[in-house]
């Protein structure tokens, strides 16, 4: 009895001390990892164990983000979400067009996250694109939901968001990007200040939607400046493109694998060396230009066989009728159509290539040789079309009674005075010659564009003179006009405006429209005076 009683605690303390000892016999570097290691028994098969061991592998831990990432973040979550939270209050097509807005950025950041991973990838290659698609695609999504709502009540809402989209393609400027970001909001602050304007006093809402709107582009600028002030950087040691974007998209497919799990006896082996033929006869050449030939000689004598026939190879070509040959009518060849130069491959045409075609263009018919139209004046709806006249009609000088909602476009004139009754809305000359022209009033403006050796004379008021690629002008203005007219030049020579005397008996005094700017940096700035010409 003693005996089995002192056996019993001998057993007692063995197993005490197997207890103490089982976490010392453990991997310590599994145990660190959360995951026991498998007993190495000599009844488990090496296979299986592999197998086991890369189940029981943990998932790739996500790995800190850079700090330009967590700032983007902050920039979503701080203006963009108020913006859209704005939206939402406005509601209808503004709050949809503010989710494609938070996407484009969510496409932004992705495309940032992608370059922190990756090489640069040069940017004629597909590769490039795919990785600019997703961000390309939302923004084309923005200004879809603007294309299609044009009759909207809140079209002004939609085109300052369209307008404005595009900050986020500061990531293609290399040098500046945040000139882009700046233009960008100019653009949008075009339509974003109607909307300001319209609802200042109706409803502070839309008021603050577009001041929020504005917020973003101030806290895009300080966050490029901060993390990119030189151009978007990319990770020089990184992987392909393609493989980060491959990472981002399935981030739960990465597993970590310990040296022990990569040299397990459960991985496939090693390809065996290949062959070595000592004796092997060594292979045939190329033929030239690397083009392997299938032709026998049998063949070859069918070719000439077929040449020596003489006339019979002809036999089966349809004879041409004398009436169709061109060489026989000289009719035909006026009328046929001659391509002007070989079709050239769609990468000479694509905007990466910035060579230029060998082939001229086709030169303009002179005046002389082109087909003369008959004159036209006629009203289409509010809109009156005078265009093709020559010289005056047998009446006179051609006259147009002209409304308030009338607008008057003239084209292709030559020689002609044209006189302009009643207060009209606007007037457009383009492609004339000497031309002269007599309006009593109008609402806006007479804009003119090549047009030399003009003459106009205002009876009334005219609000703005626009003059682009005008040689030799002649304008007279009327004493309503001389306080309110405003002009415009841009590429014009020999403009002189008319001004009236003091009195109704003094002649008019000619004044020249300056042409040269003289141009100095003052201060760092660049300062344009006009040249003026002593004597």
């Amino acid at each position: 009895m003693n005996n089995l009683t002192t056996l019993i605690k001998r057993l007692e303390a063995a197993t005490s001390r197997l207890e103490d000892m089982v976490p010392t016999i453990q991997d310590p570097s599994a145990a660190s990892n959360g995951v026991a290691s498998l007993p190495e028994s000599g009844l488990t098969a090496p296979g299986a164990e592999a197998r086991g061991r890369l189940a029981s592998s943990p998932k790739l831990a996500p790995a800190p983000l850079p700090p330009a990432i967590d700032a983007f973040d902050a920039l979503i979550n701080g203006d963009v979400k108020t913006f859209v939270n704005m939206s939402e209050e406005i509601g209808g097509l503004v709050a949809e067009q503010s989710a494609a807005v938070l996407r484009a950025f969510a496409a932004e950041r992705k495309f940032l996250i992608v370059t922190t991973k990756a090489k640069k990838p040069d940017i004629q290659t597909p590769v490039y694109m795919e990785v600019l698609k997703d961000l390309q695609s939302t923004m084309g999504v923005v200004n879809d939901i603007r294309e299609a709502n044009r009759a909207s009540p809140l079209f002004k809402h939609l085109s300052t968001v369209s307008e404005g989209i595009g900050m986020l393609s500061w990531v293609a400027n290399e040098t500046k990007p945040t000139d882009t970001i700046t233009e960008m909001l100019t653009m949008a602050q075009y339509f974003g200040n109607e909307v300001i304007q319209t609802y200042k006093e109706k409803d502070q809402t839309h008021v603050q939607w577009a001041r929020t709107f504005y917020r973003i582009f101030n806290s895009l600028v300080d966050y490029v400046k901060q993390h990119y002030p030189s151009g978007l950087t990319w990770n020089p040691n990184g992987v392909d493109p393609l493989q980060a974007i491959e990472e981002i998209n399935n981030p739960d497919q990465s597993v970590v694998r310990s040296p022990a799990t990569q040299s397990s006896a459960g991985d496939p082996p090693p390809p065996p060396p290949l062959p070595k033929f000592d004796n092997a006869p060594p292979p045939p050449p190329m033929p030239p230009n690397g083009v392997p030939t299938s032709r026998s000689p049998a063949d070859m004598g069918a070719v000439f066989d077929e040449i020596s026939r003489g006339e019979a190879v002809t036999s089966k070509l349809r004879k041409v009728d004398p009436s169709s040959q061109t060489h026989k009518n000289p009719s035909l060849r006026a009328g046929s159509s001659v391509p002007s130069g070989p079709v050239r491959s769609d990468s000479q045409n694509s905007l990466s290539s910035h060579g230029k075609s060998t082939v001229p263009g086709k030169k303009p018919k002179p005046e002389s040789m082109r087909t003369k139209k008959p004159p036209k004046k006629e009203l289409e709806g509010n809109k009156w079309l005078i265009e093709n006249y020559n010289g005056n009609p047998p009446e006179g000088m051609l006259e147009v009674n002209a409304s308030i909602t009338h607008s008057i476009l003239i084209s292709r004139c030559m020689k002609t005075t044209i006189r302009v009754i009643g207060k009209a809305n606007a007037i457009s000359l383009d492609n004339c010659t000497q031309v002269s022209l007599v309006i009593d009033s109008l609402v806006s403006s007479v804009d003119v564009i090549k047009a030399p050796k003009f003459e106009m004379q205002v009876l009334g008021t005219l609000p703005t003179i626009m003059l682009d690629q005008v040689d030799g002008a002649a304008i007279y203005l009327s004493r309503e006009s001389l306080e309110v007219t405003e002009v415009f030049t841009s590429k014009c020579t020999g403009v002189n405006v008319n001004l009236p005397g003091r009195t109704e008996e003094d002649d008019y005094v000619e004044r020249a429209l300056p042409e040269q700017i003289k141009s100095v940096v003052r201060d760092g700035v660049l300062v344009s005076d006009i040249v003026e010409h002593a004597g």
